[in-house]
């Protein structure tokens, strides 16, 4: 079973509350087939998927460049850039397949601040650099600093969801914040609207 969206989005999201149906109905209707989601997770589309990516929102600057690194589905990077077209949003997945799909919703959401670049985040280093750079179930955090850190400008930031092991995961990674350069690294516990469960949300500044 399908889950619904929740009542008061559009009050909440404003005019982006209808791209974002559109967007949870092309997951609906072409996601398990395009071997983005699992049959199971469509009856938590909005709460585990779309609204827990809206978490990242209020970390985002007015009119910042992004870049999202593990894009797959679009989780959280679809959703950033429906909801802050202020912004420039870099969609990064290495597998050609899942940029196809990133594409195809772009076009049909008709969003004219995204770029989709099929890539490793490492070999665009040098390339590009955002002011901040998400990541969703990509990897724990010593590996994904080195995938994230060099492609932030000075003083921007990495913001990623993680899972209850985050603060074992900052623990371990304190090498490689010392290696690239963190100014610090914090934990919010954020509940997106529409939720009932808080979500980690990890910020990791760059030194300027």
């Amino acid at each position: 079973m399908v889950e619904s969206a929740p009542v008061g989005g559009a009050e909440h999201f404003g005019t982006a509350w209808g791209q974002l149906n559109l967007f949870a109905d092309m997951i609906v209707r072409e996601g398990e087939v395009r071997g983005l989601v699992g049959p199971r997770e469509l009856d938590r589309l909005w709460t585990r998927h779309i609204l827990n990516s809206a978490a990242v929102l209020d970390f985002i600057p007015t009119e910042g460049t992004i870049i999202d690194v593990g894009s797959g589905a679009g989780f959280p990077g679809l959703v950033v850039a429906i909801c802050r077209q202020d912004c420039r949003v870099n969609l990064v997945d290495s597998m050609e397949r899942r940029c196809d799909w990133l594409r195809d919703a772009v076009d049909e959401l008709s969003l004219n601040n995204v770029v989709v670049t099929n890539a490793r985040s490492e070999s665009l280093v040098g390339k590009v650099s955002a002011d901040v750079v998400t990541a969703r179930a990509v990897a724990r955090v010593n590996k994904l600093l080195g995938w994230t850190m060099p492609l932030l400008k000075p003083g921007g930031s990495l913001i990623a969801l993680k899972g209850v092991s985050v603060d074992s995961e900052i623990d371990d990674a304190v090498p490689q914040l010392k290696k690239f350069n963190a100014a610090y690294a914090d934990v919010h516990a954020v509940t997106p609207f529409g939720t009932v469960e808080a979500t980690n949300v990890l910020e990791i500044r760059k030194k300027g």
